[in-house]
Parts: structure tokens; C-alpha cells; sequence
């Protein structure tokens, strides 16, 4: 390849290109205005964000999407330390990511200059790889190995810091190759080893997490459960993974979980965990299998071999991503019988009963059971659904049959706020999509003001937003271990409603059930971006007790 002569911020936007880099979020900073200049010419979209958290949160919804690193671009300093929420999304819902951070002059380190950072040290225990650019020269190098570092193994974030006279400084180099995704595959003996583990087994389970999925892997996985009637579960916030209507559907292992599925993983003599890494929530706080030797055998597959062995030490450890596994799959025959066959209808039958929302009923007249059943008859089953952290979040993942891949874009960190900016990044992405996000009160203010970014781009998500007066799963918490003692959550809220046409979007305040289809309705049909304000009782803490039932269990216990 020729070299030629060009500035640091030039040759950082041209690998952005070469490496296929179509959309980029960001807030301008002045640190990195070479760079941004270099992307005024440049064929890659720009989504301008309100924050950097939000910017953050969008690339990182981006990279669950399309399996390729988001890209955000944030300023030095504060900026930087704003996007960390995200760039933490990302390393523990193993996104591919990278995230560039403006940076003082290089003359200027070690003096405490004007929002300097050492990113190295504040971003190397969030992030995959953190790194700082000295020579322009070496942006082909850095940014090529960037891509591979966020794509590979167990996908993750990189960090990587613009010195400011480092982009306008000139070079002349060449650029780099495309970047490839390191493939690892299963071998023919594993393959064979796991058909004698099937063979042998009476109450064999799968479970799927963890990303390097694609539609092709899913669809594939969905074959192989049906020649062996295998019972799928998918783990925490991951239930895009297998279509709920279909017959070998046993649930999702998150919070609140069907004991009747966590029952038939317990019984299970056979797990076949498939790309995640069973970590606190989807184990229920390490109690579903025994460490570091369960009591099933383990089959463990998992693109990153650090990750084998980790926690738990399988029976059969398998070095492949969920693509390569399932391909070779198809190579894996079932046995005469299927003893398990009976358990797997009675187990598919256990979750359609725990997730038929009809028969869910709360204090107060919103009837959120009511709402599920209403946008499970109306909405798309490809809609896309985004949400943060909170009580909230069961109404949809217990209720919504996440039916497609690529619908589901929820933090298996945790984190509050980010069902906004996910969804304006899924809707950016993917303007075709119907975009919906659950959110709760508490939840929507962390980032809600990107709801301005949606309505600058004439992106019609819609906001379901649960209003009931506090951080409600802290509180829920709060009477289950100090009963009556409310301490620090409560909250006084905006109209939201009000909020939404503030920023030139859509909304309207819903209290009663019969009044949501229509809002919904009028919400869809209004082409901007709505808010559906909905007022719960706050008794309403989770579909099955309420805020009164679990103090006064608590009290009970404590007597």
C-alpha cells in the first residue's frame, strides 16, 4: 500500500473507513476537532449525542446489533468519565466496542493539565485494552488491533486516547488491511465426545448466553433443538436467542425466575451452556450449579478460552464462538429414543403458563398484565425491545415472547438508563424497526434528556415509561431487609407527557388500563418520538407481591 502524507485525525477517520465503520456516536470536544473535521468529508454517519453516556450506551447497542464495534467518539476528562458507563455495559455484556477519548498536548502530561487523565490506568479494569496514540504513524497499527481486540475471543471495549497535537500532526503511512474476526472452531473429537454425552443422557438442558450469535447460529441451534427435543433456555436478558413459541422453550434464567425452570436445570445430569458464562444473575448468585465441579456434567462452549474453567470446570470444555459451534452441529445426530422428549413439553407448557400475562393482577388501576397482553396483540414480533435497569424491565422480559434475534437490547450489568439511548441507536441503525422502550421513572432521568437526540433525528421510538414515585427495586429491597423503614427512595416527578412534547416529541399520560390501547394508538400514529406517561400504583412492585406483602413478610420473619 502507498504512504501517503496526512494528519493524525485524517489517517484515525480513514482506518474508521477501510475497517467498515458506518455510523459513529459522539459529544464534539475540542480535543479531538482534527479528527472531527477529518469526519466532515468522511462517508460514516454521526449521531450527535446530549451526553456521553448516552453516546456511550448508543455504540454499545450498536455493537449488540450488528456484531461489529460501536464507535464513540467522547473529549478528554469529564467527557470521558461520563462515557465509562457504557464502556462497563460493554465489558460485561461482552459487546464489541471502542471508544476514542480526546487527550491533552503530549508536551503537557504529568503536570495536572486542564482535564488530563491517565486513561490507561482509569479505563485498563473497564476495558478490554486501554491505549494512548504517541505517533501518528501508528494509528494503522493501533486502530487495526483495535478491531481485533473488540471483535475476538470474548468480545469486549478498547479505549484509545487522542493526544491533540497527535491528530494534527502529519505522517506518512499506509493504511491497514481490513480487519477479520478470529474464528475458533470445535474439533471433530469434541463433536463426537458431546454426541456420546447426548446419548447418555436422561435430562439433558441448554442454555445459551453471552454474544458472538448471529440470525444463521440461532436458526441453526433452533434445528438441532428440534431433532433432539432438546428443553433451551436462554440466560439473563439474552432471550433473543430462541424463539419463545417454539416447543423446546423453557424460560429465561434472570430475576424473578420461574422455580418450576430452575427446578429442571437442578435436576438436569447434563448442561449444555452455550456461549455465556453463567455468571451471578443467570446462576442466581452462584447457586445453580456447584463450583468450581457441578454436579451435571458441564458443557461448556465458549469463544474465549480464559473463560473455560473460569468459574466452573466442565465436563467438556469447547474453544468456539455459538457460530462455528452450531455449524458444526448439524453433524450431530440424535439417539433412537429421547427419554427427556415428555419433560420438554411439560417444561414449555410451565413457561407459556408463568408468562401468559392475563392472569397477572396488581393494586391500582393501571393493569400492567392487561398492557403486556395488549402489545402482544398489536406489536410486531420483531419489535425491538430496549430497557435499563429496574423493577420495571420484568413486565417485559416476562411477558414479551422475544420471538427474533437481534430484538433485544437490555444491560446484563445493570445499569439504569439505558433503554433511551439504546433504542436511539437500534432506531438510528435500523430505521425500519419498531423501536420500544421500558423504562421506570427513576430509570428514563439518568439519560431521558436523549430523547432530544431522537427527536433531532425524526427517530419514532417509543417510551412505555412506569411511573411509580420511586427507585423501586431499591425500595422493594428496602422493606424486604429493613421493613417500614423507607430510607432515600422516594421521588417527585415531572409530567413526562409534558417532558416529551417539551423536546418536540409526543406524549400523553396514561392511569387507567382502558385508556392505554388507544394512547398507544395515537402514540404510534403520531410519527415522533412519544412518551406514554403511565402511572402505577406504587403496591405494584412486581407481578407477583406487593410493596405491603413483602414488608410485612419481612416483619413476620424477623419476629
Amino acid at each position: 500500500m502507498t504512504a501517503t502524507s496526512r494528519t493524525g485525525g485524517q489517517i484515525l477517520v480513514d482506518q474508521l473507513t477501510l475497517h467498515g465503520v458506518d455510523h459513529i456516536f459522539c459529544v464534539p470536544g475540542e480535543s479531538y476537532l482534527a479528527a472531527l473535521d477529518a469526519l466532515h468529508d468522511a462517508s460514516i454517519n454521526v449521531t450527535i449525542c446530549r451526553q456521553e453516556g448516552g453516546a456511550a450506551m448508543m455504540a454499545e447497542a450498536y455493537g449488540k446489533l450488528t456484531g461489529r464495534p460501536g464507535i464513540c467518539f467522547v473529549t478528554r476528562g469529564p467527557g470521558a468519565t461520563n462515557a465509562s458507563p457504557g464502556i462497563h455495559i460493554a465489558k460485561q455484556d461482552s459487546t464489541p466496542m471502542i471508544l476514542f477519548v480526546g487527550q491533552i498536548e503530549r508536551g503537557m502530561r504529568e503536570r495536572e493539565a486542564f482535564q488530563e487523565l491517565d486513561y490507561r490506568a482509569a479505563f485498563g479494569p473497564l476495558a478490554k485494552w486501554a491505549t494512548e496514540v504517541d505517533d501518528p504513524a501508528r494509528f494503522p497499527e493501533i486502530i487495526s488491533r483495535a478491531f481485533h481486540v473488540a471483535t475476538s475471543g470474548r468480545p469486549g471495549p478498547v479505549v484509545i486516547a487522542l493526544p491533540e497535537d497527535v491528530l494534527t500532526e502529519m505522517a506518512a503511512v499506509a493504511d491497514a488491511p481490513r480487519y477479520q474476526v478470529i474464528e475458533t472452531h470445535p474439533s471433530l473429537a469434541q463433536m463426537a465426545d458431546l454426541q456420546k454425552l447426548l446419548h447418555g443422557a436422561k435430562k439433558p438442558v441448554a442454555l445459551l448466553g453471552g454474544s458472538r450469535w448471529s440470525e444463521v447460529a440461532v436458526q441453526r441451534f433452533v434445528r438441532f433443538a428440534e431433532r433432539f427435543e432438546l428443553p433451551v433456555a436462554c440466560t439473563f436478558r439474552r432471550q433473543m436467542l430462541f424463539p419463545a413459541d417454539h416447543a423446546s422453550y423453557i424460560g429465561d434464567l434472570g430475576l424473578g425466575v420461574n422455580p418450576k425452570l430452575l427446578a429442571r436445570i437442578k435436576e438436569a445430569d447434563l448442561v449444555l451452556l452455550v456461549g455465556g458464562r453463567l455468571s451471578e444473575v443467570p446462576s442466581q448468585a452462584y447457586t445453580l450449579l456447584d463450583i468450581p465441579a457441578p454436579q451435571q456434567k458441564l458443557v461448556h462452549i465458549h469463544p474465549d478460552p480464559s473463560e473455560l474453567g473460569r468459574v466452573y470446570s466442565p465436563h467438556l470444555a469447547i474453544n468456539a464462538s455459538p457460530v462455528a459451534f452450531t455449524a458444526a452441529l448439524e453433524g450431530v445426530h440424535p439417539p433412537a429414543s429421547l427419554p427427556w422428549a415428555e419433560s420438554t413439553k411439560t417444561s414449555h407448557a410451565d413457561y407459556l403458563n408463568w408468562s401468559n400475562p392475563s392472569q397477572i393482577r396488581v393494586p391500582g388501576s393501571l393493569q400492567m398484565g392487561e398492557v403486556m397482553a395488549h402489545l402482544r396483540e398489536v406489536m410486531p414480533s420483531d419489535t425491538i425491545y430496549c430497557n435499563g435497569a429496574g423493577n420495571f424491565a420484568t413486565w417485559v422480559h416476562r411477558f414479551w415472547p422475544f420471538k427474533h434475534f437481534g430484538t433485544q437490547l437490555a444491560p446484563t450489568s445493570g445499569s439504569m438508563g439505558y433503554g433511551v439511548p439504546a433504542a436511539v441507536g437500534a432506531k438510528r441503525v435500523q430505521p425500519d424497526s419498531t423501536v420500544v422502550v421500558f423504562a421506570g421513572d427513576g430509570d428514563f432521568l439518568m439519560n431521558g434528556q436523549e430523547f432530544a437526540t431522537a427527536v433531532q433525528y425524526d427517530l419514532p421510538i417509543l417510551v412505555v415509561l412506569l411511573d411509580n414515585g420511586m427507585y423501586g427495586t431499591i425500595r422493594m429491597h428496602q422493606e424486604r431487609e429493613y421493613p417500614g423503614r423507607v430510607s432515600a427512595t422516594e421521588l417527585k416527578n415531572p409530567d413526562f407527557a409534558a417532558y416529551a412534547k417539551a423536546f418536540g416529541g409526543y406524549g400523553e399520560r396514561v392511569e387507567r388500563t382502558e385508556d392505554f390501547p388507544a394512547a398507544l394508538q395515537r402514540a404510534l400514529t403520531s410519527s415522533k418520538p412519544a412518551i406514554l406517561h403511565c402511572l402505577l400504583d406504587p403496591e405494584a412492585i412486581t407481578p407477583s407481591m406487593s410493596l405491603s406483602a413483602i414488608r410485612d413478610k419481612a416483619r413476620e420473619s424477623k419476629k
